[in-house]
């Protein structure tokens, strides 16, 4: 039995179809990234997953548990992290916690240890005592985290956790996400953030328009399109990319100092610059052959859209 399971999701906001009969499995304990661009239906997605919204058809079933039927007993197998967080500003960090942990049905005698061990944890333990709306917004995503997994959720949401957070947040929130999967927990990741997905998951599964247009591992999605090798080269002096048009290099980009030569023929590639330079009197000053790119394969999946 899978620990989630869509059947033929569909949800309607007037005109406008924003998820369009979308059937997937997550497996018990897989780490799950659900991709797409900005619009795609994601966020749609992840409420309707979670209870927040009601489907106009199509089934979620949670460890077994159908969400529509037995709505409690479903989310009491969960844990939600939405985009915003959902603290409540006007209590402190550990009231927060304990209010949730009352919602879960935690005993009292588990709630003072496990509030404080998660406070510790998330670096806030020193700020326990006050209010979150003195906080920053990475501090207030760690304490949104820590609400949502004060009961060991069997199955995490995750809905962009790390956005717009400084490096020091982020860093606690992956490592307490690598944490939880590690420990059995099924994780629903949903970001827009690709080089995180392909990091952190087993598999993804690219939305765009409402409509699943890929589902598989992070590797096999990437060998999908030959074409997304690259040489990423840097010369000692500026160097425009059409010199290095040629039939076997579909696309040059500039990254800084640097281009990145997108290619289904990586050692004709290198050896089509390494030429070009010898004959322009060019100094290669860097030379990077990359493999299969996660992010052109998502690109080209849904239609050019970032």
């Amino acid at each position: 039995m899978p620990a989630i399971k869509v059947e033929g999701l569909r949800k309607k906001f007037g005109n406008v179809v924003a998820v369009d009969n979308i059937s997937f499995d997550v497996e018990k304990g897989e780490m799950f990234g659900f991709l797409g661009p900005n619009g795609a239906g994601k966020t749609t997605t992840i409420r309707l997953l979670t209870g927040v919204l009601i489907p106009d058809a199509g089934n979620v079933t949670i460890e077994g548990v159908d969400v529509r039927k037995d709505m409690i007993r479903a989310k009491m197998m969960m844990g939600v992290i939405p985009e915003m967080g959902d603290v409540y500003v006007d209590l402190t960090a550990k009231q927060n916690l304990v209010l949730a942990g009352k919602y879960y049905g935690l005993p009292k005698s588990a709630l003072e240890e496990k509030s404080e061990e998660l406070l510790s944890t998330f670096g806030l333990y020193d700020r326990r005592k006050d209010p979150v709306r003195t906080f920053s917004k990475g501090m207030k995503q760690r304490i949104s985290i820590a609400c949502a997994i004060i009961h060991e959720p069997q199955v995490l949401f995750l809905d962009e956790p790390t956005e717009g957070l400084d490096v020091q947040s982020r860093r606690l929130i992956i490592d307490t996400i690598i944490e939880m999967n590690e420990k059995g927990s099924t994780i629903f990741l949903t970001t827009h953030n690709i080089e995180e997905a392909n990091r952190l998951c087993e598999r993804v599964c690219i939305i765009n328009k409402g409509r699943i247009v890929a589902i598989d591992r992070p590797e096999i999605l990437r060998g999908t399109f030959d074409n997304t090798q690259s040489v990423e080269i840097s010369f000692d002096q500026s160097v425009e990319g059409d010199l290095f048009d040629a039939e076997f290099i579909s696309k040059v980009d500039r990254f800084g100092d640097k281009l990145r030569l997108y290619t289904n023929d990586p050692d004709r590639s290198v050896k089509h610059v390494v030429a070009l330079a010898n004959e322009r009197g060019l100094r290669i000053v860097s030379m990077t052959v990359c493999g299969p790119s996660l992010e052109e394969a998502f690109v080209r999946l849904t239609g050019g859209e970032q």
